[in-house]
């Protein structure tokens, strides 16, 4: 009788990318495959790739290489292998086998495969698939990742995800009610709806997020959904409607909007599709309405074209819309996109906007935080951290830490906060 196959498997990259991680672990486990957490005594090196930034892609084109060397069989998945697959063939040119986002389902056949010592098989359907019906294993006891959709309608001259998750593909509104009904009855209690952009959602099959969204806050149960990234130029048409909905206490007063240039020129450049006074509208009148709403926004520093001017119109955005969260990406051209073709920045300009920018993010996310100072409510555990720590979040998806070795996982609770910091606040048990 042959012994288990023995698996080692690692995850990077965007929420899609860990629902797609979480369908395959659930391939690994039906058969009946042991997952190990030391790559050198697997059988099987399983990565599931990101490619959306140049830093990330060097770090796991560096880790391939590695993994490489080892007596295993390597399969590299995930969004990588449509971005730049050349890379990947040259940092690991003995893999065994690739997948595509889209070829996910193919698991099991290139595993086969590879046992049998094929190599080079490679699998990147540009199809999508229905991930909806695949079984997947749950990372989180506490949290479910749906895909509302797969793709997008954007075209953004710097983004190479298009190139690996194509065209706006969204699910049905019934396919999807299912599916978070079976999740709620399951015990969980925190619903991560995404997508590349979730505002896009049904604008290829006459529907939209609002509609989703009002058809799965009827859901029986207790929980929170979170909305993920949403572009501002579909937020536009729906923003009443949107803001509305919001309004319903099962959503997480929690908007992923981001902006990636306060400079109109350098937004068209980049091919968004709003100005900085739209973006400026969506943020004012949802905080009317929310004003403890936390906003998450993206920026890109050393655009193509980006004069000092540009910068400090970047600056001064944010410290106009006082963001909560603000993830900040030195620019890096992409494989296949036009922004590649573009005059570049010098490295050493883009590097000292960014460290100009990041100072500048932490200082106002610390100042916007101070508004949660002894504020007392129920919070969502969902995360176990450091040590003798747990991690909850509030209605508007705040973070808090609380330090305790009780077993508080998936328990509402009530908190009061007793100190802030730039990106989370620390909080205890409150009566």
């Amino acid at each position: 009788m042959s012994s288990p196959i023995r698996v080692y498997t690692e995850n990077h990259g965007c929420t899609p990318n860990k629902f797609d991680y979480e369908i395959l672990l659930a391939q690994l486990i039906k058969e009946k495959m042991i997952l190990v957490k030391d790559p050198s005594s697997a059988n099987i090196i399983l990565v599931n790739t990101c490619g959306v930034k140049k830093a990330t892609e060097n770090r796991l084109l560096a880790r391939l290489s590695h993994y490489d060397t080892l007596h295993s069989n390597l399969i590299i998945t995930g969004c990588l292998p449509k971005i730049n697959l050349p890379a990947i063939q040259k940092a690991a040119p003995n893999f065994s086998a690739i997948l595509g986002p889209h070829s996910v389902h193919h698991l099991h056949s290139a595993i086969t495969l590879a046992q049998k010592g094929v190599k080079h098989k490679i699998w990147l359907s540009s199809k999508p698939i229905n991930k909806l019906q695949n079984p997947k294993l749950q990372v989180n006891s506490v949290i479910e990742i749906i895909p509302i959709a797969e793709g997008c309608l954007g075209a953004c001259t710097y983004c190479c995800v298009r190139n690996a998750r194509g065209s706006l593909t969204s699910y049905s509104e019934n396919q999807l009610r299912k599916r978070m009904e079976h999740a709620i009855t399951d015990q969980i209690r925190e619903i991560w709806l995404t997508a590349q952009d979730t505002s896009a959602y049904g604008l290829d099959h006459a529907s939209n997020l609002v509609e989703l969204l009002s058809q799965l806050c009827q859901i029986h149960g207790k929980f929170w959904i979170r909305v993920g990234m949403m572009n501002p130029t579909h937020v536009l048409p729906l923003l009443p409607e949107l803001i509305d909905v919001y309004k319903n206490p099962r959503i997480f007063k929690f908007i992923h909007l981001p902006v990636q240039s306060g400079d109109n020129e350098i937004l068209r450049m980049m091919n968004r599709k709003y100005t900085v006074r739209e973006f400026k509208q969506i943020v004012a009148r949802f905080r009317k309405v929310f004003p403890y709403l936390a906003l998450a926004t993206d920026v890109i520093c050393g655009f193509p074209g980006e004069t000092e001017e540009a910068f400090k119109e970047t600056c001064s955005l944010l410290q106009a819309i006082n963001p909560d969260t603000v993830n900040i990406s030195k620019f890096y051209s992409r494989p296949n996109t036009p922004a590649q073709n573009m005059p570049q920045l010098q490295s050493h300009v883009i590097k000292q906007r960014s460290k100009q920018l990041s100072q500048l993010a932490h200082h106002l996310t610390y100042q916007r935080n101070k508004i949660w100072y002894r504020w007392t409510g129920e919070a969502l555990v969902d995360e176990k951290g450091r040590g003798a720590s747990w991690i909850a979040r509030n209605y508007a998806y705040k973070p808090l830490v609380l330090q305790t070795s009780s077993q508080l996982m998936g328990r509402f609770i009530n908190v009061r906060v007793t100190k802030v910091h730039s990106t989370y606040l620390d909080a205890t048990t409150a009566t």
